[in-house]
């Protein structure tokens, strides 16, 4: 162990080169991947994950008999996205939350918000598992985010609560949703950021760097902020909300973090991930993590999480006024400003 520190000591001169390296590799890719599918005419797009295998570990987490000790994370972002349903002061008739695991997110959700509300999800135990909140009309289907089918402008809102980040064709999920809205209707949804465990990537990178000379994808591609934005004007939402948040986990080693994960079904499900990872580079990468990030409590792990909301365009939304049509211009915004303080001045004499 104490060779192995040295060695981390050693790569620690080059960690900022290797970091950023090693941080944009996954968004790198899917970046490139969502601007081939958007600006490319032709309707085919990259396959980055593997949806059959995201499935069966979704499986797998929900039959496990301690599966409620990792909701502890999706709980509490379910928890805040239902929160900006609230802020919207209006009933809801009808609303899908796609991709809703075992109700997270259902399960805040108030039957004054919302009157009926379907879940869907890829993985047919955790919709078994997912309830809802006294007096609200829950349906359940067993269907895949990307082969969302629901009738053109039949929901009010969709919700999504981090599930999004296994879609391979989000362009064509947000196009689905889009046209499944009524005019005037909502999307709110939730999903992991770009810089989530960046602590968990590089460590693993650095460490596969230092034995084996190169690196392999062990962290799924996360989506950037700016891809968010994007996607969604050209699918045709309006008056966009987009913020960002960042939870910070403590975890005693890396290895109880991802033990974790594959309890929250969240494990690497991307096509090209690597079979195995040798016990000789998991050793190196939890002492790099605990040499780099580490405290005296232990190591910790960041989750970026991205909200947003979209509007359907609808013929009672407030429009921009035409171009053109200001009276001032924003070139003269700081002598109006002057001007008004030397007024309340004079006024106050």
């Amino acid at each position: 162990m104490v060779g192995i520190l040295q060695n981390a000591s050693k790569i620690q001169m080059n960690c900022l080169k290797l970091l950023q390296r090693a941080s944009g590799i996954g968004s790198v890719t899917l970046s490139s991947a969502i601007q081939r599918h958007t600006y490319s005419n032709q309707p085919s797009y990259q396959k980055i994950f593997d949806r059959n295998a995201k499935r069966l570990q979704k499986e797998r987490a929900a039959l496990s008999p301690d599966v409620e000790l990792y909701d502890y994370l999706k709980e509490e972002i379910g928890y805040r996205l239902a929160d900006r349903v609230f802020d919207i002061k209006r009933e809801f008739q009808a609303a899908a939350d796609l991709g809703c695991n075992r109700g997270f997110l259902s399960r805040h959700i108030l039957a004054e918000s919302v009157k009926h509300l379907t879940l869907c999800d890829i993985s047919p135990t955790m919709l078994s598992q997912a309830t809802g909140t006294p007096g609200l009309q829950i349906a359940k289907r067993e269907i895949d985010e990307e082969q969302w089918d629901f009738a053109e402008n039949s929901l009010d809102l969709v919700l999504s609560s981090l599930s999004l980040h296994w879609v391979n064709d989000l362009p064509g999920c947000f196009g689905r949703v889009i046209r499944s809205l009524k005019e005037d209707g909502v999307f709110i949804a939730s999903m992991f950021g770009g810089d989530t465990l960046y602590e968990l990537r590089s460590s693993l990178q650095l460490a596969e760097l230092e034995r084996k000379g190169g690196i392999a994808p062990h962290i799924s591609p996360f989506t950037q902020i700016r891809d968010i934005g994007s996607l969604l004007n050209r699918a045709g939402f309006t008056m966009l909300t987009i913020d960002t948040d960042e939870i910070v986990i403590g975890y005693p080693t890396m290895f109880e973090l991802m033990h974790d994960l594959k309890g929250m079904a969240e494990n690497n499900a991307a096509f090209n991930r690597p079979v195995h990872l040798n016990r000789d580079t998991m050793l190196a990468a939890s002492a790099i993590y605990k040499e780099m990030y580490g405290n005296d409590k232990g190591v910790p792990a960041t989750f970026q999480i991205i909200y947003f909301v979209g509007w359907k365009p609808g013929p009672n939304q407030p429009t921009p006024l035409p171009r053109g049509s200001g009276e001032v211009s924003l070139k003269d915004l700081g002598t109006l400003i002057e001007n008004s303080a030397k007024s309340k001045k004079s006024e106050n004499k």
